[in-house]
């Protein structure tokens, strides 16, 4: 049984509506009596070598990763569950990010970027916080070189939400009841180890160990700035078209988009097995739709998520 994000919407008082709060985490499906309405919100953070490690990934309910040019990766990390402390390097926003961020709802937080990929953002509907149009809240730090060295504080990021970014998000996965009832539990194969190649730099490496996927960077462990290793609950590896955008980034290098909305098929492992999934998006606003082998909704194992955007063409996924 799949765990629903749904609340009846009471009245106070004064007779008007009091937001609706879900019996579990909408992002995680983690069950709680003590769900915080706020909105969920979408940080684009670096991969490079440079911006490893990261801080604030541990605490990210589902991470998105994306190929961009030069063919390293980057990140949209989404929180709503838990409220880091500090999050960085934070980075610009790149094509195929509006359609990541416009299903959730809330603010979505980046330094820059070319001006084709803010119209985007803002034809999206998504209020955007942004270091170059001077938004507060962005500081850099004294122990990285630029441009890997923009942090901020999130809640300052959640302050700004405008009256039309600052509700409940909505699920973005049906969950299972508990991981056990998980789709890639009960119907999946083995999978002790995930290897994502996204280019001739990037090859992203899951192991299933202590009850969690590890994320590895190749053969380097991928661990949090303070020396935790990076865990996921459930991975999702989407095949994705990827196309030329016709548009150059400082350094003249030709910028990708991962064309999300469409269909296509890929795995979902948790519980340290996999099986076989079909996806589906309508439009830019539309919440991901992923099918088992049943032609049912997957279910996902409670807790966090990361979603692997592997190029269809010269990227490759496999189990073992």
């Amino acid at each position: 049984m799949a765990l629903g994000a749904i609340a009846l919407t009471g009245c106070g008082d004064d007779g008007e509506a009091e937001p609706a709060v879900p019996d579990a985490w909408p992002l995680t499906g983690v069950r709680s009596d003590d769900v915080t309405v706020r909105p969920a919100l979408a940080v684009k953070i670096e991969n490079s070598v440079p911006a490893r490690p990261q801080t604030g990934l541990d605490q990210a309910d589902v991470v998105w990763e994306e190929v961009v040019e030069g063919g390293i990766t980057r990140f949209v990390a989404v929180y709503h569950s838990q409220v880091p402390g500090e999050v960085g390097p934070i980075r610009s926003v790149r094509p195929m990010d509006p359609a990541v961020v416009a299903p959730l709802g809330g603010p979505f937080v980046f330094t820059g970027g070319q001006d084709p990929f803010l119209a985007d953002v803002a034809d999206a509907g998504i209020q955007a916080i942004v270091m170059d149009d001077g938004d507060p809240g962005f500081y850099r730090t004294d122990d990285r070189a630029a441009p890997h060295d923009v942090y901020a504080d999130p809640q300052d990021f959640w302050d700004q939400a405008d009256a039309d970014h600052d509700d409940l998000p909505p699920a973005q996965f049906a969950f299972a009841e508990s991981a056990q009832e998980s789709t890639a539990a009960t119907a999946g194969d083995a999978a002790g180890t995930l290897t994502a190649r996204f280019s001739g730099v990037q090859t992203t490496v899951w192991t299933w160990a202590s009850g969690a996927y590890e994320r590895s960077d190749g053969d380097v462990p991928a661990v949090d700035a303070g020396g935790s290793r990076l865990t996921a609950a459930n991975v999702v590896v989407l095949s994705v078209r990827m196309v030329d955008t016709g548009y150059l980034d400082p350094a003249g290098n030709p910028v990708p988009e991962s064309e999300l909305v469409g269909t296509g098929t890929g795995l979902l492992l948790s519980q340290g097995k996999a099986v076989e999934v079909a996806w589906s998006k309508d439009d830019v606003g539309a919440v991901l739709a992923l099918t088992g082998p049943d032609g049912e909704p997957a279910l996902l194992a409670p807790g966090s998520t990361w979603v692997e955007l592997v190029p269809s063409e010269g990227g490759s996924f496999t189990t073992s």
